[in-house]
C-alpha cells in the first residue's frame, strides 16, 4: 500500500505533468507564431508526453487505492521568445522534473515501497532522454550561431517528430 506522504507526491506531480503540457503548449505557439512550424511540431509533441506522464501517475495512484486529486494548474511564464530562448527554457524545465522525479524515488526508497520505485524508475530513465533531447537541439542552435539557415535547417528536422505513445510502466 502506497504511503499517504508519497501519494501525496504523486499527486503533485500529476500537477507539474500538467502544468508542462500548458507550457509546452505556450512554447508551440509562440514558435507557430514566428513561423517555426518545426519547433511548433515538437513542442507539441511534448505536450502530448506530458499529458501521458501525468495520467501514467493518476493510474498508478488508482492501483494502488489512493484517491488522485485535481488542483488548479498554474500559468506558464515564458523567458523569452527566440528559439535558443525557448529550448534552453525546456533544459531548465526538464532538470526541474528530474530533481522532482527524483524525489520521487528517494520517498518510494524510504518507504520501502518497491512496487512505487519500479514504476517511478520508468521516470528515472524518461529523464535521461528528456534532458538528452533538449541538450542536443541546444547544441544545434549554439553551432548554427546566428544563421538563419541552420535554423531553418534544424526546424525542418524537428518537424519530423511524431509523438509515439511509451511502452507502459510496470504498474499499467
Amino acid at each position: 500500500m502506497i504511503s499517504k506522504k508519497l501519494a501525496k507526491a504523486i499527486n503533485e506531480q500529476i500537477n507539474k505533468e500538467i502544468y508542462s503540457a500548458y507550457l509546452y503548449y505556450a512554447m508551440s505557439a509562440q514558435a507557430e507564431t514566428q513561423g517555426y512550424k518545426g519547433c511548433a511540431n515538437w513542442f507539441h509533441v511534448q505536450v502530448l508526453e506530458e499529458m501521458t506522464h501525468a495520467d501514467k501517475f493518476f493510474k498508478y495512484l488508482c492501483s494502488q487505492g489512493a484517491l488522485p486529486v485535481m488542483e488548479a494548474v498554474d500559468k506558464p511564464e515564458l523567458k523569452g521568445t527566440s528559439m535558443k530562448e525557448l529550448f534552453e527554457l525546456t533544459l531548465e524545465h526538464e532538470k526541474y522534473v528530474t530533481s522532482r522525479i527524483n524525489n520521487l524515488m528517494k520517498l518510494s526508497r524510504e518507504d520501502g515501497d518497491y512496487a512505487s520505485e519500479i514504476f517511478v524508475q520508468w521516470f528515472v530513465t524518461e529523464q535521461i532522454e528528456e534532458e538528452e533531447n533538449a541538450t542536443g537541439i541546444l547544441d544545434q542552435i549554439r553551432i548554427s550561431g546566428d544563421s538563419k539557415q541552420g535554423l531553418f535547417m534544424l526546424d525542418r528536422e524537428l518537424a519530423a517528430r511524431v509523438f509515439v505513445p511509451p511502452a507502459a510502466p510496470a504498474a499499467d
